[in-house]
């Protein structure tokens, strides 16, 4: 369910947390009532490495498969582009029945092909990720005094020069009792009746129960394959199986077959319905990120410390000697100007390639508008993983949505430099809508090609790579032509003063201006840093990120510092009779995005030093740098802007001829 799209569950929500103090119900997925002995069905997802980063189909390998054939769950757009493979599984159990030594199957003899293939995916380290009702398995171990846990468990493990294979399961199904009272009070409305089953009054039905929790514990047993030649799927293993964890016995071997077992255990459990997400949603290091936050307020209030003293003591105390003066002592005053005063006939003259600055300030409006509104609603429990492909969707369609600000934007801007002129607009407006979907497009497309060459599930089929091109010239495209009509239609800002004909001679500079300006990219970079690390441990190594409270009000105030830091080198710049200071206040803020690049680089070195092969590498550093340039483009237009309406601010402000 896209829940996002549904403005009613959005409702419901709000009701619920204002309502229930026990905690906070992720849209996505409704209670499941299971009576007892109902059967319920484990599916397969891709089989994942953080060694790779390079998803397959989990019946790539040689694994168990179902009676009734591999079928493909119905999966939404936001899955298959994360490189979910959501399938049927062999794994069946009944509700609160428990059973063990049951046998799956006993697969061909390992041709020397998939026995090859079965080595390198154990050195690889991949993991095999289950799904019950919507949870992910998960797997706990004991380290010293506390637990690690993992989603998925491997598929093998490597001793000396031995392999060694996990081919029996032991699982773990957390339950819940099913109480109509508890669900009504988690919903928070009456109207949950409406969608949900409820258990009759006169107690006739069997209770139900609901699945709270998924554990696995992975072992690697010797089993007699002669002993399964006449056994049947699900029937008993003729011996007991004994699960220890800690030892491994079922070395794999080329021309000789594997016999897969598992058994299933059923626990009542206390957790409740909206909180059985708590095991994969755990905050680790809180205090972490409220260091982030604080280190992100030092930083701001350093910079608005700046700000206020160039307001308060520098321009006003100016403005204010300037006004008081009658015309004849402004007359003399004008002779005797310095600094910014100078530079009043050609602060607004057009900057060089006036039309590509328009289309990233447009673009850049576009990907923040974007980056807002889906933390925002991430941030409200909107994309959660339970609803898995939510956040891309939603990335998606709000980046679609909002091309009519990108549109608008770049066109009322391009027309404020050609000082009204409307002419060209089509043009920008095209240009706003094809620029960064190219270079994502072509980013993109080279990626694509690496993973269609490794037969990976992360590769993005041809016919969806058409669904998005239709998508975008259907429903971008047009948002954005009818932005620019729009913004052709506004009136264009009007400047303050006049532009001389003769563009002033700038005076030489002790030091290079763009060295300071690229330099200002560290400040917004310090608001972030600490933040970084969660999210790219999120996208590869794994781990599931759900902060997105605390990457909200980092991303403000990021926003915040880009703003700060553009506008004080911008009045830095025209003090010393600079006034290029278009590009320059764009790039003030949009450097940032160097050093999360820079960063992204030394992740990948030091944090993902086991990250193995070429294609791996090229992966990372694409996905990194189509990162970095949406950043780029979005903190550089609130620097440009910013800097713009403080230019425009001043100059408005002294009367000078």
């Amino acid at each position: 369910m896209n829940s996002f799209a549904h403005f009613k569950i959005w409702v419901l929500t709000l009701c619920m947390v204002f309502q229930s103090g026990h905690g906070f119900y992720l849209p996505g997925s409704y209670p499941h009532k299971h009576g007892i002995g109902d059967t319920l069905s484990v599916k397969v997802n891709s089989i994942t490495s953080i060694e790779t980063e390079i998803p397959f189909s989990y019946y790539s390998l040689p694994f168990c498969k179902p009676l009734e054939g591999v079928k493909d769950s119905a999966e939404n757009l936001g899955e298959v582009l994360m490189g979910d493979r959501i399938e049927n599984s062999p794994y069946k159990f009944k509700m609160y029945t428990n059973e063990s030594d049951i046998f799956q199957c006993q697969t061909d003899p390992l041709s020397g092909e998939n026995f090859k293939l079965l080595k390198k995916r154990i050195d690889e380290m991949y993991q095999v990720n289950l799904i019950l009702d919507n949870l992910p398995a998960i797997r706990y171990a004991k380290k010293e005094s506390y637990f690690l846990r993992w989603t998925g468990y491997p598929a093998g493990i490597k001793i000396q020069d031995s392999y060694y294979v996990f081919n029996h399961l032991k699982f773990t199904v957390l339950v819940h009792k099913y109480e109509e009272a508890n669900v009504a009070h988690v919903m928070g409305t009456g109207e949950a009746a409406e969608v949900i089953p409820t258990i009759a009054s006169g107690g006739s039905e069997l209770p139900g129960y609901m699945v709270v929790g998924f554990e696995v514990v992975p072992c690697s047993v010797m089993h007699d394959a002669k002993s399964v030649k006449n056994l049947k799927p699900y029937e008993k293993y003729p011996s007991p199986v004994k699960c220890d964890p800690t030892t491994v016995a079922m070395p794999i071997k080329e021309n000789e077959p594997i016999v897969f077992t598992y058994e299933v255990t059923f626990e009542e459990s206390d957790i409740k319905w909206p909180s059985r997400w708590d095991a994969y949603l755990k905050m680790e290091g809180s205090k972490v990120h409220w260091f982030s936050i604080l280190n992100s307020l030092m930083v701001i209030t350093f910079l608005a410390g700046i700000v206020l003293v160039i307001f308060l003591r520098t321009v006003r105390r100016d403005l204010t000697r300037y006004e008081e003066l009658d015309k004849e002592a402004q007359a003399q005053m004008n002779e005797e100007l310095s600094g910014w005063k100078l530079v009043v006939g050609d602060v607004f003259r057009a900057p060089t390639n006036a039309g590509l600055l328009c289309v990233m300030v447009g673009d850049g409006v576009q990907l923040l508008g974007m980056a807002v509104v889906t933390v925002m609603f991430a941030a409200l429990g909107f994309m959660s993983p339970a609803s898995r492909g939510t956040l891309i969707i939603g990335m998606i369609l709000f980046y679609m949505i909002l091309g009519i600000s990108a549109g608008y934007v770049a066109v009322r801007l391009w027309r404020t430099i050609g000082c009204g002129d409307k002419k060209g607009w089509v043009s920008v407006s095209w240009k706003v809508a094809c620029f960064f979907p190219g270079i994502a497009f072509f980013i993109l497309t080279t990626l694509n090609f690496l993973l269609w060459g490794s037969h990976s599930t992360g590769a993005i089929p041809f016919s969806l790579f058409v669904v998005l091109i239709f998508m975008w010239f259907c429903i971008s495209v047009p948002l954005t032509l009818v932005g620019g009509f729009f913004g052709a239609k506004a009136p264009h800002i009007e400047y303050p003063v006049r532009t001389n004909q003769i563009p002033r001679e700038i005076p030489a500079q002790k030091y290079p201006s763009w060295l300071l300006v690229f330099g200002a990219g560290t400040l917004p970079f310090g608001t972030l840093f600490i933040e970084l690390f969660f999210i790219m441990s999120s996208i590869w190594m794994g781990r599931v990120y759900y902060v997105f409270g605390f990457l909200l009000i980092v991303f403000i105030l990021l926003v915040v510092v880009c703003a700060e830091v553009s506008l004080v080198l911008t009045y830095m710049h025209l003090c010393v009779e600079d006034w290029k200071w278009w590009w320059k206040s764009f790039f003030a803020s949009g450097s940032v995005a160097i050093y999360i690049f820079l960063y992204s680089v030394n992740y990948l070195i030091f944090e993902l030093k086991s990250l193995s092969g070429p294609i791996s590498e090229a992966l990372f550093l694409g996905y990194s740098l189509l990162m970095a340039l949406a950043i780029m483009f979005a903190m550089g237009s609130v620097g440009f802007l910013s800097s713009f309406w403080f230019v425009h601010y001043l100059f408005s402000s002294v009367k000078l001829d």
